[in-house]
């Protein structure tokens, strides 16, 4: 697996601010392939900033921060999706079960993965493998926040509500790049904390 700090096609102001893996040749096939897709991805990271005010809310639901991600990549045309996904066996059908993803363009999935218990980047990594395997999507792209956010959230004192066993890079890393994806083309962006302002 690689890492892209600053080479093409991640621009130096998005690798700046954001922590990049690939997995699967996922930068390639998404800006070669998916160019209005990964346009629209570079548009919603650059619009990003990580405010101290929204790190202070108590999370809800959703939690804030999750919930602005999202909108901008509703209104650059992502829709949330749920597949109809089932397998044919000698004209017997078996449901196959996936989950719905939260942001679906063109045969893109991704998911913002902020402060959710670590589990659920296992459950991305199967569905993407899934929808991959049954040629419903050609990559999947999970936005997270970067492990080292932790001293920012404790200087505030909102350490134990962003904890250990919940999604951030270290956890997802492992998961990457013991294969959990299967053969589909993924590609991960940790928040860093040059994300961050206090405002």
């Amino acid at each position: 697996m690689a890492s892209m700090p600053n080479q093409a096609p991640v621009p130096n102001d998005i690798a700046a601010r954001f922590e990049v893996h690939e997995w699967r040749n996922g930068l390639a096939i998404l800006s070669a392939a998916h160019p209005q897709e990964w346009a629209n991805i570079l548009e919603v990271l650059r619009g990003f900033t990580l405010l101290k005010s929204d790190v202070l809310k108590p999370g809800g639901s959703k939690g804030l921060i999750s919930s602005k991600l999202d909108a901008h990549f509703t209104k650059l045309g992502w829709i949330e999706k749920k597949f109809d996904t089932k397998i044919v066996v000698d004209s017997r059908e078996h449901v196959a079960p996936t989950h719905k993803v939260d942001c679906y363009k063109d045969r893109v999935a991704l998911e913002v993965e902020w402060n959710n218990k670590d589990p659920f980047f296992d459950r991305d990594l199967n569905n993407f493998r899934l929808l991959f395997d049954l040629r419903a999507i050609d990559a999947g792209i999970i936005i997270t926040r970067c492990t080292e956010l932790q001293q920012i959230f404790n200087r505030l004192g909102r350490g134990p509500s962003f904890g250990n066993s919940t999604t951030h890079m270290a956890k997802l890393l492992p998961r990457l790049e013991g294969g959990s994806g299967g053969g589909c083309p993924v590609v991960v962006f940790g928040i860093r904390a040059a994300a961050y302002v206090e405002d």
